[in-house]
């Protein structure tokens, strides 16, 4: 039996999973597979590195930090979230990321992005963590509006929560028939249409399948919500999830935010632990 960890994005709420996933590495649960969407992605892969702490310890360090993210940073650079500091400077200087370990761990670890010529998801294996790899993570974290259209492997990327938030058919077709799903929103929450439709338009009037697929993504959303219910209904998939709407938007520069959403993650988790060791070793 393969076990897979899908984890949702959400900007900043990525704390969340941060904590849910630090409580699980310091309990020893391993996993097959893992894709994450968006920050389950940028905080993710340090499940794959096995760097339990990592991902609360860089966001308290650099929250208020300018090249990290800004306004300054997107008049700066096209990025709100900062490419060159966020993606290499501090992994590679400040706050190392454990390549090594990462490109040893047989876990396999996935991103989603959205390729903005078709609308459709794009999955990504990263096996190394490498530069490249880098890349397509930031691309699956690049939200709309703030950020670059990142160009990979002659495709152009956005936000991979734009078509796949929550990639659990994705997994279970990768061979993981049963799956832990970290969301970053209450199990009951129900997604809207959003207010941004006509800027989308605007921004990106040259690519009519990314607007489709950006109007169409609530009702994506909210089916793939009630497939996870009805996964876990079912015993193939176990859910951690908020207990209600975490508090903090996609920016957050306040460090004791980032850290009551991240002791959210870790409290939930903690609550969840029992069940979810029995879950793992059915």
């Amino acid at each position: 039996m393969k076990y897979g960890l899908v984890m949702e994005g959400g900007a900043m709420r990525g704390l969340f999973t941060a904590g849910v996933t630090d409580v699980l590495m310091e309990n020893g649960i391993k996993f097959d597979c893992g894709v994450g969407v968006s920050a389950g992605a940028c905080f993710g892969c340090n499940y794959k590195s096995e760097q339990n702490g990592r991902v609360i310890r860089y966001n308290l360090r650099f929250c208020r930090d300018k090249r990290y993210c800004s306004i300054q940073s997107l008049i700066k650079t096209g990025d709100m979230f900062g490419a060159e500091f966020c993606y290499h400077t501090i992994p590679d200087k400040l706050d190392l990321f454990d390549y090594k370990t990462y490109a040893a761990n047989p876990m396999e670890f996935f991103c989603v992005c959205t390729d903005i010529l078709t609308g459709r998801p794009v999955y990504k294996k990263l096996k190394t963590a490498d530069r490249c790899d880098l890349e397509w993570m930031r691309a699956s974290a690049s939200m709309p509006f703030v950020s670059r259209i990142v160009e990979r492997d002659g495709r152009k990327l956005l936000d991979g929560g734009i078509s796949d938030s929550i990639p659990l058919r994705f997994m279970e077709k990768n061979g993981c028939p049963r799956n832990v799903v970290i969301l970053t929103q209450p199990r009951d929450y129900i997604k809207k249409a959003g207010k941004s439709l006509p800027l989308m338009k605007l921004f990106y009037k040259k690519y009519p399948s990314l607007i489709k697929c950006y109007v169409e993504r609530p009702k994506m959303y909210n089916e793939q919500l009630q497939y996870v219910r009805s996964s876990e209904k079912d015993g193939r998939a176990f859910v951690i999830a908020p207990p209600a709407p975490l508090p903090i938007g996609h920016v957050e520069h306040d460090p004791d935010k980032l850290l009551e959403v991240y002791r959210i993650g870790r409290k939930t988790a903690l609550k969840r632990l029992d069940d979810l060791t029995d879950f793992m070793n059915r």
